[in-house]
């Protein structure tokens, strides 16, 4: 039987020792908020040693609250990280057979392996969903994932995704991750899903609180859909899932929306600063259009795995090579957007090996 493998970046993905900035989590380039910090600290004694709330419920009512979309309590699974909830979704829904469009965020496809699903894939049209092919593999299909805005590629695409909810079977469940939509920019008024979960009750919106918060050694996500899907998801939730560190972070960081806001400013700025001052200046690297805090840059010379690995070893700065993304070869690099003075450094590096 062969084994799927997923691969991710962190620095954990090499010699952690190595890494001095990591450019290959999508996470706040601000990382975890000082008052998010001042409580744990204050509350880590306490905290490590109760049983946590198995039930979120403080922490349920500030989603709703920051949410502001009108949504029933019932309506929110809590889980550790967005990744455990895809799971959760996999287990409840899926048997036969799923659509995972590519290249994109490879839990999708480990998830519906272990459920023994099929995966029909279906190719990225210029980095964006082709409704049309999807629509034609979903006989005897149970679910479709959609990452919006879909990682790797960064792109935001409402109203494509709009149109498949609209024609697809609602008998067809479908996970839409939001995962990053948090950090596209203000300007584009990004619309959420979240919004239809009550219209559509096939439809379960995924959000992570790890990327928008820094929160990723903690580990936290939610995701939103009708209450009779919930219950279904929810059923398949271990108890105490969340430690209590975790969802006090959760519920600090929700009260102190500043902080995502001003990474937001960072990233807009930083995002089109990068992407102009490569292209405009480097001839081995171009860097692709993003909408979030990611974007790729295509090479023109040297392989994926050999820049990573060559940007690691002379400057201690580590990139997603993206050669292991399905749909995608060796000459492309995933790097977050971080703060100016390591967006310069990261900039630095690749003129060198540029020249």
């Amino acid at each position: 039987m062969i084994q799927y493998s997923c691969s991710h970046g962190g620095v954990y993905s090499v010699n952690p020792r190595l890494v001095r900035v990591d450019f290959s989590s999508n996470i706040n380039p601000l990382g975890v908020s000082g008052k998010v910090l001042k409580i744990l600290r204050k509350n880590l004694a306490k905290s490590s040693s109760i049983y946590p709330d198995n039930e979120h419920k403080i922490l349920k009512e500030k989603i709703m609250s920051y949410l502001g979309s009108g949504l029933a309590y019932d309506s929110i699974s809590i889980g550790n990280g967005a990744t455990e909830l895809i799971y959760n979704f996999a287990r409840a829904f899926i048997r036969k057979q799923v659509i995972v469009p590519y290249p994109t965020f490879c839990e999708y496809e480990l998830a519906s392996r272990k459920m023994g699903a099929k995966i029909r894939h279906v190719p990225l049209d210029d980095w964006k969903f082709d409704v049309d092919s999807i629509l034609e593999k979903t006989r005897n299909t149970d679910a479709i994932f959609l990452c919006n805005p879909n990682n790797p590629t960064g792109f935001f695409s409402y109203d494509v995704v709009e149109k498949l909810v609209e024609k697809i079977d609602h008998s067809i469940k479908i996970l839409i991750d939001e995962s990053f939509i948090e950090f596209v920019d203000e300007k584009k008024h990004p619309r959420s899903f979240i919004e239809k979960v009550n219209e559509f009750q096939n439809i379960v919106v995924l959000r992570s609180m790890t990327k928008s918060f820094g929160l990723a050694g903690l580990r936290l996500g939610y995701c939103i859909s009708h209450p009779t899907t919930e219950k279904k998801i929810s059923n398949n939730k271990i108890t105490w899932n969340i430690n209590g560190l975790a969802q006090l972070a959760g519920i600090t960081a929700l009260d102190n929306l500043s902080h995502l806001k001003k990474a937001r400013k960072i990233i807009t700025t930083e995002r089109k600063l990068m992407h102009d001052r490569i292209n405009h200046n480097l001839s081995s690297f171009s860097a692709i259009e993003s909408d979030v805090n990611f974007y790729l840059i295509r090479l023109s010379h040297g392989r994926s795995r050999q820049i990573r690995d060559l940007l690691l070893k002379k400057y201690g700065i580590l990139v997603r090579e993206c050669s292991d993304f399905k749909g995608m070869d060796d000459k492309f690099i995933r790097v977050a957007v971080r703060t100016h003075d390591e967006n310069l450094a990261l900039f630095n590096s690749l003129e060198s090996l540029d020249n």
